[in-house]
């Protein structure tokens, strides 16, 4: 049995202590921190060995701080985007914190990646942390018991494999969509210097046959067939090709998961990861508003499109999309509970 160990990793303003838990698999190494229950760090070889860290982050607790960056972050209650802060729900119209425009964006101004979680289980090369987050918290109604957790394993076929499940219990009617934001660079952090715009030379294949059209405020306006747009990579294809065209500037857009794996590649280190969820969107954000002047490990600070972030989640503003659309419900009641499932499994070519 290969149990986590436990480190202390700083103290918040306020004096609560933060810790680091580091998992291991065989060579791969992920570091998880109580403070925004976020993976710190990643560690895993490419194809001559090497080992790497392959998620932005800070080296230490000062920059999650006084950065809202999102680095690994858990992200809720709700993540993406609630159009004007505002939803009905059983005949009652709440109004949430903004922090976007008149937009609610990840949870609100005070969302789950600035709370410090507590350790609730060491086990097996897993640890759950969690959290309780108050009823009237952001604007959202009912108290919620959130868990997070981390389980670094090898699957059978010998690959080491990030599991990262997110449950939820709660006392009253209100929603949930929690999610992990992490910025994967495949590349490796110590080659991100030489390497400008590495997230969009990744080959990316996802099964997804429709994706959502946005507004200026990022909010979904439809549900579309990727055709022969940007949008389809159900065959793969490296996000460079829309931003080479004029395209797009980036991509900040979900896309509606079909059957099977996500798979991210980088031909020059040789990494490949694989994505699996029990959830329905898959939000690609190709790290648009990177902008190289928050310093983070080792003092480099990420620039535009270093980083490529994969985030399942139930489609964004699901709650105010029309039923038509077919999006699956964020709502959560009483007796129920929220489970949102996601592995990472990597290798190399």
């Amino acid at each position: 049995m290969m149990i986590p160990e436990r480190h202390v990793f700083g103290a918040t303003p306020g004096g609560a202590p933060i810790e680091r838990i580091t998992l291991r698999a065989g060579d791969v190494r992920a570091e998880v921190i109580t403070y925004g229950a976020a993976l710190q760090a990643l560690h895993v070889p490419d194809r001559e060995g090497r080992l790497d860290d392959i998620v932005l982050g800070f080296d230490d607790l000062p920059g999650y701080v006084g950065y809202r960056t999102f680095y690994g972050a858990t992200v809720g209650r709700v993540a993406n985007r609630i159009a004007g802060g505002r939803f009905d729900l059983d005949g009652k119209t709440y109004h949430l914190a903004q922090n976007e425009g008149q937009t609610t964006l990840h949870g609100g101004p005070d969302g789950f990646d600035r709370r410090n979680w507590q350790v609730a289980e060491l086990g097996d090369g897993a640890v759950t942390l969690e959290m309780v987050s108050a009823a009237g918290d952001q604007g959202f109604p009912g108290q919620l018991l959130a868990r997070a957790c981390y389980a670094l394993r090898r699957n059978d076929g010998g690959q080491p494999c990030l599991t990262i499940t997110y449950e939820a219990e709660t006392d009253a009617p209100t929603l949930v969509s929690m999610t992990n934001h992490s910025f994967f660079s495949l590349a490796g952090i110590s080659a991100l210097a030489g390497r400008p715009n590495s997230a969009l030379e990744y080959r990316l294949k996802v099964p997804a046959s429709r994706y959502l059209t946005v507004d200026e405020a990022k909010v979904p306006t439809g549900v579309v067939p990727v055709g022969a747009s940007p949008f389809d990579f159900r065959e793969g294809r490296q996000p460079l090709t829309a931003v080479r065209s004029g395209a797009l500037d980036g991509y900040d857009h979900c896309l509606c998961l079909d059957a099977g794996e996500v798979e991210l590649s980088d031909a020059v280190s040789g990494r490949v990861m694989w994505m699996s969820t029990n959830l329905p969107g898959l939000q690609v954000y190709t790290g648009n508003f990177l902008d190289g002047t928050v310093p983070g490990k080792g003092g480099y600070a990420a620039r535009k499109h270093d980083a490529i972030c994969l985030e399942p989640q139930i489609w964004p503003d699901a709650i105010n999309m029309p039923e038509s659309w077919g999006a699956q419900s964020p709502v959560l009641r009483p007796g129920e509970l929220r489970r949102a499932e996601m592995s990472f499994c990597f290798g190399t070519r």
